[in-house]
């Protein structure tokens, strides 16, 4: 119970924020141009001021060297993540290409940032998050490589890959990276990190705050009659979590078999926070803005965070209890 409630209790906070989102533009306080004014902000200042000033605190060569082991367990994370999805989508889509690409990114990619760095920094702290930051790494890339090209309509513009990567956040990363692993980060002025610190603290509710804002936009009614999407939400939330904590625990095991490698459980909840949360804003985000139809992502965003309150801190609770 008390680890249910630990994790209900941030999820809450989240989902307070997304309901004020959503009462801010359905009453007509905010405009559209609001929308984007909050999306530019979480993009180009709180969510690469959370991305540098963890890794800068908290990236040494002694925990990259310790934890390099956790980026390989991500890989595998992320190839069976798509292995499920693909082929899933698929089920959910049969003639649809355009629906089917929006479904293979929603069952491969979870919001591992906006809700996974909030949740992760308010139930573990900073230096946890740092290590979380660095297990989603293969995740993140495989978005900007793989993953927006299948939001894109086809026959649209579609950037080349190096270019989807440089983003302020990716680019927040690496030189909060660099003045971790050159010790410059033990040495940043009281001003610079409390400034840092504060905008950091934004990141996660202004991010639900747009999440609720984005959903205002279209027909709740619709979009909650949306059937498959219910399926596709248990696929989300509980299925795949499922499948993947197990296969890791599993090839955890076996590495301590057979290498006698030790490897603790808190690589298991590192993957839990990335495969756990609800579907991302970008299914609506990217259709939406070179033509598509935002109508499928829109649903998966609206029913995949009202039922995260439940299955976040539901799973997360029987995870300590199996896995202390």
């Amino acid at each position: 119970m008390q680890a249910f409630l630990a994790t209900l209790n941030p999820m809450l906070m989240l989902f307070l924020c997304i309901a004020i989102g959503f009462v801010l533009k359905a009453t007509g306080i905010l405009s559209d141009d609001a929308g984007k004014t909050i999306a530019k902000l979480e993009t180009w200042v709180f969510c690469p001021a959370l991305s540098f000033i963890t890794m800068a605190k908290y990236c040494t060569v002694k925990s990259l060297t310790t934890h390099s082991i956790n980026i390989i367990f991500a890989c595998f994370v992320v190839f069976l993540t798509l292995i499920i999805a693909i082929p899933l989508a698929k089920a959910f889509t049969k003639n649809n290409k355009e629906e089917r690409g929006i479904y293979e990114y929603a069952l491969a990619v979870a919001n591992f940032g906006y809700m996974g760095d909030s949740l992760v920094l308010s139930m573990f702290g900073s230096e946890f998050l740092s290590f979380y930051k660095l297990f989603t790494l293969p995740g993140t890339i495989v978005i900007y490589v793989w993953g927006i090209g299948r939001l894109i309509p086809q026959g649209q513009g579609k950037k080349s890959a190096i270019k989807s990567l440089v983003n302020a956040p990716m680019i927040a990363m690496l030189l909060g990276m660099i003045v971790g692993l050159t010790g410059l980060g033990n040495h940043l002025p009281i001003f610079v990190e409390s400034t840092f610190n504060s905008l950091s603290a934004c990141m996660g509710p202004v991010a639900m705050l747009l999440a609720g804002f984005t959903m205002a936009r279209f027909n709740v009614v619709k979009m909650l009659k949306e059937k498959k999407v219910y399926i596709a939400t248990l696929f989300r939330l509980i299925i795949i979590p499922v499948v993947i904590i197990v296969a890791l625990f599993g090839i955890k095991e076996i590495a301590r078999l057979i290498f006698e490698a030790n490897l603790d459980n808190s690589i298991l909840y590192l993957a839990f926070f990335y495969v756990a949360t609800p579907f991302g804003l970008n299914t609506i985000v990217f259709p939406e803005s070179y033509g598509g139809s935002p109508k499928a992502g829109a649903s998966m965003a609206l029913i995949s965070h009202i039922f995260c309150i439940i299955t976040i801190p539901l799973l997360y609770s029987l995870m300590t209890l199996i896995f202390n």
